[in-house]
């Protein structure tokens, strides 16, 4: 498959994880199973790539003070170890079985997303939840190994959760969180080279996806402040589950 298809898809991932924050794998691995690309092969890809744009901006927001280094290391071990498990657990699956497993994930995250964006609700949060040193624990692992098995969803379940559950400025819990899923996606990418194998990593959709994201990145930074967020997460979502509905009634 050429390469300029996933460096359009790459670019297109960008530019919606630009603007809302978070769904780089989620809107990704959707495109590429799209594409044809088998679930597994879909996820490497996506978490390879991943290692150079979440690098980025992890470095980025240390540099402006965003992450909380507490957290952080309370989330990335559980979350690394998460996504070894959930890479390995795809990769022994069968082509079949991955597909209709990877689109089950895709398809609930894309409801938690639809829901996230249309009831826009102030949960008070729960400091005795945070301050118990198995909840960040349990909710790292848990992002982990859905992102790594599911192709995407670090972002879409952390971030909110934390967001829900902590005083912190938005802004840290973005910045620590976006920190965390560099640890995430390499030990994910790890499991799927563990397991390569079983798999055939097309290392064009990984080339393509790390290019068009990273030319797309200064560009959605950009449209931050100009694309209305909340409608954008709504198109999004209700596309998201409209393609894996649609995949799954049809597998």
């Amino acid at each position: 498959m050429n390469w300029l298809f996933f460096a359009l898809a790459g670019s297109i991932a960008q530019l919606i994880d630009g603007a809302l924050g978070m769904g780089f794998g989620l809107t990704s691995s959707t495109l590429l199973l799209t594409l044809g690309t088998s679930a597994a092969v879909a996820s490497a890809a996506v978490h390879f790539a991943e290692i150079g744009t979440t690098l980025a901006s992890g470095v980025s927001h240390w540099h402006r003070e965003n992450v909380d280094f507490e957290i952080l290391k309370r989330l990335a071990i559980p979350g690394g170890i998460g996504a070894f498990a959930g890479a390995t657990f795809l990769s022994s699956i069968d082509l079949s079985g991955g597909t209709i497993f990877i689109s089950t994930i895709l398809l609930l995250l894309g409801f938690v997303l639809l829901y996230r964006n249309v009831f826009q609700t102030n949960i008070k949060p729960n400091m005795a939840e945070l301050n118990n040193p198995k909840y960040l624990t349990f909710l790292g692992a848990t992002g982990g190994f859905i992102d790594a098995s599911g192709g995407g969803g670090w972002g879409p379940i952390v971030t909110p959760t934390l967001l829900a559950t902590t005083e912190h400025e938005p802004r840290k819990i973005i910045g620590t969180v976006s920190a965390a899923e560099f640890i995430v996606a390499v030990c994910a990418s790890i499991g799927f080279l563990a397991n390569i194998s079983r798999i055939d990593i097309d290392w064009s959709a990984v080339g393509g996806l790390a290019l068009g994201g990273v030319l797309m990145a200064p560009v959605a930074a950009k449209l931050v402040s100009v694309v209305p967020r909340r409608p954008l997460g709504i198109a999004v979502a209700t596309a998201i589950i409209v393609i894996n509905g649609i995949r799954l009634l049809t597998t």
